[in-house]
């Protein structure tokens, strides 16, 4: 399987440092006119208006001394925030931390002699980044109910205190918001204060849900401050995913380079976020579920409207391969993300019905392409044959790589689908098993061509064995890659083997009409001679063999069987010829003998140089036996018997024999003749003999 990894390998605009991963993002929404308003108004009230009396008020020179420490630790900048996290900590439980734990629970206020802080006070604290004025802000909202539930103030005051209130949560919020954007720019302290801030206020959003608010105020809870998180991640998310690759690289597309960006942008996100976050988030935030639905949500949107467009070949490719196999397997199943992701159900960046679609482009595509390089490399193959270049010799044999081509073709193929999915792969190695063999049936088609055409080019008989030789590799490479059924896989190889018998007959058609004359000798002779002329002919065929040492072995072997069954053959088809009619007992058991010896040289010679034609080692001594028998039953049951071996053993073929048996009366001949009616349930015959034979 493809792996992820392998595509963000020098990827230009990825340049990062593992695990300080920074979230970029926009500076906080400015507020409306509506908003500033009130916090113009905000600042002319004193803190008596503002503030309970019994509340003690924050001091001044504390505000300075922490402003200044805050600025300081601004100044160190991410590089140094790091240092924060992992020096100086104190042991911690194991897990996220809760609201019910201490450390994340807003502060109480310090009991500080000096009146409160006024306004104009919160502002500049709130303005200056001191979310510790948050506990002020809360205060003074639950005064302002108070004072509303008592009626112990006008309505008006009541109306321009309430927009105050919310002058300066607009401010709170906007801090709070910028940290939580941001989060690992912020100083761990820091960022515990703001998420302390937001789970203060679910609290105080849940405690206002069963309480009454009074006619002259204006409803302001839920303010949902952990939604308005959830959203700004949402917005980071498109921030960090739509962020453009600073070069595309060079032979990559366009949609390409998205993918691969978007991918790593979010595997590396998430990391940090389960690395870095986590450990410093209330359980109550869910914040590796919340950063990872927001990531794949962008991701998947991104990806719908992409695939709307007409994609090319290699687009859609990689639209699938990231779908289908790399997101959820590399991504989501990553070592460091799939327990913390197991919980969360994302689903597919894409639709069922839009991956289907793809799917059936991706493999029509694919096939076409397949079928196009197949008959690119045939016509490659055929035009050096044309040229008349000799083959390559590779271990004493003539070698064509194009059934190395054509395998490696289809299997590119297969592989780039199963890289997507096996199911993917299931379906496109049907199809391009059909294409192999509609591309085996040209080659054929072709190297026939090639076969009648080209007899006078000087490499014609070299380039034929290499062909035959080829289709070994053919045969043991589809038997090697797919599972076929055998019955199927025949089918599929027939061309080669028509291919290879083509190649045959040619190979050995000089040396049969070598052999043509000689076979003559033994009726233009009546059979005088049989030993000499034999041993003529086997001569010639040694002489001969030679040619053939470039075939590979198993060839060599498949051809010395066909030159064992042309001698057979021949030798019945001068049997056959009814030039001698021998009337005599002793005539008959003498040509016997000279049959019986001929079968027997035969044998060997073909046997020795690696025929395994076992199956015509009873043709001739048969013949011989049925010319040697005198009883008319014995000879019955000897044709019966030779009927079974080689089922084409026609009437036609007997009466040829018979008629050398001069001292036959008709009436025996036809007696014989009909025990070839019986039927004895042999089928045609899988490898032909006597079909061969033509008789008078």
């Amino acid at each position: 399987m493809l792996k992820m990894v392998t595509f963000f390998q020098g990827l230009p605009g990825q340049q990062s440092v593992p695990g300080t991963l920074d979230f970029p993002g926009s500076p906080p929404k400015p507020r409306s006119t509506s908003e500033a308003e009130p916090e113009a108004s905000m600042s002319e009230a004193s803190s008596e208006d503002l503030m309970p009396s019994q509340e003690a008020g924050m001091a001044r020179d504390g505000e300075e001394e922490e402003s200044a420490k805050k600025e300081k630790k601004k100044s160190k900048g991410l590089a140094n925030m790091f240092s924060v996290f992992t020096k100086g900590k104190k042991k911690k439980k194991k897990g996220q931390p809760r609201l019910s734990d201490p450390e994340v629970q807003p502060k109480s206020r310090p009991e500080l002699d000096g009146p409160p802080p006024t306004v104009e006070e919160l502002k500049e604290a709130l303005e200056s980044g001191r979310l510790e004025a948050a506990w002020q802000v809360l205060a003074l909202e639950r005064e302002l109910e108070a004072e509303a539930a008592a009626s112990r103030r006008s309505n008006e005051e009541l109306v321009r205190q309430q927009s105050k209130v919310e002058a300066l949560y607009l401010l709170l919020r906007d801090q709070v918001l910028a940290v939580l954007r941001r989060p690992l720019e912020a100083a761990p302290e820091r960022l515990r204060q703001a998420l302390a801030v937001v789970s203060q206020q679910e609290l105080e959003d849940r405690r206002a849900a069963g309480a009454p608010v009074a006619a002259v105020l204006v409803a302001t809870r839920p303010r949902r401050w952990l939604q308005l998180w959830r959203d700004s991640v949402a917005e980071v998310a498109a921030e960090r995913l739509d962020a453009q690759p600073a070069v595309v690289p060079e032979g990559r597309s366009e949609a390409e380079t998205r993918f691969l960006h978007m991918g790593c942008t979010m595997k590396e996100d998430l990391e940090a976020v389960v690395e870095r976050l986590k450990p410093l988030f209330p359980a109550e935030f869910n914040v590796v579920h919340t950063y990872a639905e927001s990531y794949h949500a962008h991701f998947a949107a991104q990806l719908c409207t992409l695939a709307q467009f007409e994609l090319c070949e290699r687009d859609t490719y990689f639209l699938l391969l990231w779908v289908l196999n790399l997101y959820p397997n590399d991504i989501l199943n990553s070592p460091k993300l799939a327990k913390e992701l197991q919980g969360i159900r994302l689903g597919s960046l894409l639709p069922p019905k839009q991956i289907r679609l793809l799917e059936a482009v991706f493999l029509s595509n694919e096939v076409t392409n397949v079928k196009l390089l197949m008959t690119r490399a045939l016509e490659l193959e055929s035009q050096r044959w044309a040229r008349d270049v000799a083959p390559q010799s590779l271990d004493g044999h003539y070698h064509s790589e194009l059934a190395i081509d054509i395998i490696q073709i289809v299997l590119q193929g297969q592989d780039k689908a199963e890289n997507i999915t096996p199911e993917v792969g299931v379906q496109i190695r049907q199809l391009l098993l059909v294409e192999l063999a509609a591309l085996l049936r040209s080659y054929q088609r072709t190297f026939d061509e090639f076969l009648e055409k080209s007899k006078l080019l000087t490499n014609y008989r070299a380039n034929i064995i290499a062909n035959i030789n080829n289709c070994l590799s053919f045969r043991t490479s589809v038997e090697q890659k797919w599972q076929i059924p055998q019955d199927t896989l025949n089918h599929m190889l027939d061309p080669l083997k028509d291919l290879k018998a083509h190649g045959f007959d040619t190979l050995l058609q000089s040396l049969f009409s070598d052999l043509k004359p000689l076979f003559k000798k033994f009726t233009q002779t009546r059979w005088a001679t049989p030993v000499e002329t034999l041993e003529e002919i086997i001569a010639t065929v040694g002489i001969r063999l030679p040619e053939f040492s470039e075939l590979k072995d198993c060839f060599q072997e498949e051809l010395m069987g066909a030159v064992h069954l042309h001698l057979v053959k021949e030798y019945i088809i001068r049997l056959s010829k009814r030039r001698v009619v021998l009337k005599t007992e002793e005539q008959q058991q003498q040509l016997a003998r000279h049959i019986l010896a001929n079968a027997d040289v035969i044998q060997h010679f073909c046997t020795q140089n690696g025929s395994n034609a076992t199956w015509l080692n009873q043709a001739l001594p048969r013949l011989a036996e049925i010319i040697h028998l005198q009883d008319s039953n014995a000879i019955k049951i000897e044709v019966a018997t030779y009927a079974t071996l080689y089922p084409d053993f026609s009437k036609g073929h007997l009466n040829a024999i018979l008629a050398i048996k001069g001292n036959l009366l008709s009436s025996e001949v036809r007696s014989i003749r009909n025990i070839l009616d019986i039927n004895t349930g042999v089928q045609e015959p899988s490898r032909p003999l006597f079909s061969l034979i033509k008789v008078g």
